[in-house]
């Protein structure tokens, strides 16, 4: 009998890198998701991946996925047959795909109820992680983490993200590893203090957003993406496309670890219209993913 389970990405409304540091940050699911199916077959004598546009066995995504079913295998009984992985969420943009292939496929292979394995397993092959991924892609809901604390669910205005864009503006140069070591490099310094603590300040004022909260969400997105250029975190190009952005009425910031000299992975825009951003993205080599209404509830 056919297992399959699903995980989404996830989006980081604000607190990237200060979660590391002991704040708090809030984050979403993704309407992206990534799905595992396995298909017994007793005449294999392993379990076999396919990754469904992803054919190259030696492709770094692929060599990952094997090293999460081999983990999952110490855990479980021998098992014979194919594990399928058809995947939504934009591969090393900063939405959580490594974390949801993880959760997903031990769902697959270990049960729904996998939470401790899977978590083991995502310590393993994400060394150094905050949580905030593991916990929002596992719960599948809004949540306020704070690391050494049980995530707590959310509830923000259903029309928070209403046409909110996400635009992919390239994959970082950086591994998410060697910016988080830059940056606790240079956490004691005040200017990177300060910035810590706008990320922790519009934290804060995002849980008291209520209805018509456009207006409150955009200066808090602008806050926060002025705080993650603090940082170093927003390529130079992802900066002047966040520029036209705000100056075509919305806010933007980047979602996930960011870059420093290539792309800076995924943006979240919201409150600028969608014909201004398809005028605006190519401009600067940059491609909207999605539009869509996400609800936070």
């Amino acid at each position: 009998m056919k297992h399959s389970a699903s995980a989404p990405g996830k989006i980081i409304l604000t607190g990237e890198y200060a979660v590391l540091l002991g704040y708090p940050g809030i984050a979403l699911p993704s309407p992206q998701r990534l799905q595992a199916t396995f298909s017994p077959d007793e005449k294999l004598h392993s379990i076999i991946t396919d990754w469904e546009g992803n054919n190259d066995a030696d492709s770094p995504w692929n060599k990952y996925l094997q090293d999460i079913v081999s983990r999952c295998e110490r855990k479980m009984e021998p098992q014979h047959g194919v594990l399928t992985i058809v995947n939504a969420i934009p591969l090393q943009r900063g939405m959580g795909s490594s974390t949801a292939l993880v959760i997903a496929v031990a769902r697959c292979l270990l049960g729904p109820d996998c939470k401790e394995d899977a978590l083991a397993i995502e310590d393993e092959v994400n060394p150094g992680h905050s949580g905030i991924d593991f916990a929002v892609i596992w719960q599948e809901r809004a949540l306020l983490y704070r690391k050494g604390h049980e995530p707590e669910p959310i509830t923000l205005p259903p029309d928070l993200l209403k046409n909110a864009m996400l635009i992919d503006t390239g994959k970082p140069e950086e591994t998410t590893s060697e910016l988080v070591a830059w940056v606790r490099g240079r956490a004691e310094d005040p200017t990177v203090k300060r910035a810590f603590e706008t990320i922790s300040d519009c934290t804060r004022r995002l849980q008291s957003v209520t209805g018509n909260s456009g207006p409150q969400l955009r200066k808090i997105i602008a806050d926060h993406h002025r705080a993650q250029v603090t940082l170093g975190i927003v390529p130079a190009h992802v900066q002047e496309l966040i520029a036209d952005i705000e100056n075509a009425g919305g806010a933007a910031k980047v979602i996930g670890a960011g870059g420093r000299t290539a792309g800076g992975g995924i943006v979240l825009a919201i409150g600028a219209t969608e014909q201004s951003i398809r005028y605006i993205a190519p401009h600067h080599d940059s491609a909207i993913i999605s539009i869509y209404s996400l609800s936070s509830s």
